[in-house]
């Protein structure tokens, strides 16, 4: 579609907000629901995280690119998040690891953005009334035209998104960590761990971090069954997380069914692997009002605190986990929501938030010891 010669775009909210700016990376038209983010680092890793399908993601952060773009943050092979609004854009990136800047990146991969509108009173109106679909488009089209393609848009809850993001045919991960923190672990044992990884829409950071401690992981698609992942004979079963609503994903959560009746395998959830546990468990699921999505959520409970990366609009309901199979052994500690849970007879464990991820902090990592830990007793 034709860029308008002013470079003028919009961003339309479901709701009949309107935001005006100027395009930038590939003009056209991108349709998504419209969240926030308030890291003030990580925009690449973001935008390539599988979990960011289907969105529209505004930066808190005032300035985007300044960093540059380059291949080792990339969490997956291209963008999956939709659409891309910031205030003001770099017009140079400044950083030794830049490979290119970030709008000639996201030309490359038709990524759409707009930057010149008050990103603060859009957070502001989205933390007030809610995440919602939204419409960013520079093809010349009228408000009043998009918000009329709006309409037709279905919204995120019931919304299955991971057959989109998950790979399609299996494949085996050895590569190094690309995060200098291994000094902090264990000695490796002597025979890798091996993981069967189900990928709902995984992070290579992930996948970098179980190879990191220990780990041979193979990675295989969101509709596999128990039978595939009996036959490579896993000392330990990952569930990856993913795009969507998690009770839409009825595949994956019989599958975790399944595996839960196996009383000695070990079994760990991230995001939305955690919450596909917990609804296997017996759990239920709802819609954050606004998701969570940073770099700083302190998470814990009495005495132990971590501070945490988080991506996610949906959460277990505390109240539905049955007290006498499943312990609440972290909480979100800005809004009490569930944060990490554990089986309390069998090795199962699901965390909400990213452990993988390293903003600064690396509070978390101690998560993937656990899993590692629970496959060393069990082949003891």
């Amino acid at each position: 579609m034709p860029e308008t010669p002013s470079g003028q775009a919009y961003l339309v909210l479901a709701d009949g907000t309107v935001l005006s700016g100027i395009g930038f990376g590939a003009s056209g038209t991108a349709v998504g629901e419209v969240v926030f983010n308030t890291g003030m680092t990580g925009y690449q890793e973001v935008l390539t995280d599988p979990s960011y399908a289907g969105q529209l993601v505004t930066f808190t952060y005032p300035e985007l690119g300044n960093t540059g773009v380059n291949a080792d943050d990339q969490e997956a092979d291209s963008p999956h998040a939709r659409g891309v609004i910031a205030r003001q854009l770099s017009p140079v990136p400044s950083s030794w690891r830049s490979q290119r800047s970030l709008e000639d990146w996201m030309q490359e991969h038709q990524l759409v953005g707009i930057r010149g509108g008050d990103t603060r009173a859009l957070v502001r109106h989205l933390r007030e009334v809610g995440a919602m679909n939204g419409v960013i488009s520079s093809d010349g089209r009228t408000p009043a035209e998009l918000l009329r393609q709006l309409q037709t848009v279905p919204l995120m809850e019931g919304l299955n998104l991971v057959n989109s993001v998950s790979t399609k045919d299996p494949y085996q991960w050895d590569q190094a960590c690309r995060v200098n923190f291994d000094q902090r672990m264990k000695t490796k044992p002597e025979r890798p761990f091996r993981v069967v990884a189900i990928d709902f829409g995984i992070k290579r950071a992930i996948l970098d971090r179980l190879v990191a401690h220990g780990c041979e992981v193979v990675v295989l698609p969101a509709d596999t069954d128990i039978a595939t992942v009996h036959s490579h004979q896993p000392d330990g079963v990952f569930l990856s997380n993913g795009p969507g609503d998690p009770s839409a994903v009825g595949q994956g959560i019989a599958l975790a069914a399944a595996l839960l009746e196996e009383p000695d395998l070990p079994l760990f959830g991230i995001c939305l692997g955690h919450q596909i546990l917990g609804l296997a468990l017996g759990g239920r699921t709802f819609k954050l009002r606004y998701g969570h999505r940073g770099l700083n959520h302190p998470c814990g409970t009495r005495g132990q605190v971590e501070i945490t990366s988080q991506n996610h609009g949906f959460a277990l309901d505390a109240e539905s986990l049955s007290p006498e199979k499943i312990s609440i052994s972290h909480f979100n500690l800005n809004d009490r929501t569930v944060a990490a849970i554990a089986h309390r007879t069998k090795p199962v464990i699901g965390v909400q938030y990213h452990p993988e991820a390293s903003p600064g902090p690396h509070d978390a990592d101690g998560h993937f010891a656990r899993f590692v830990e629970l496959m060393a007793n069990r082949r003891r």
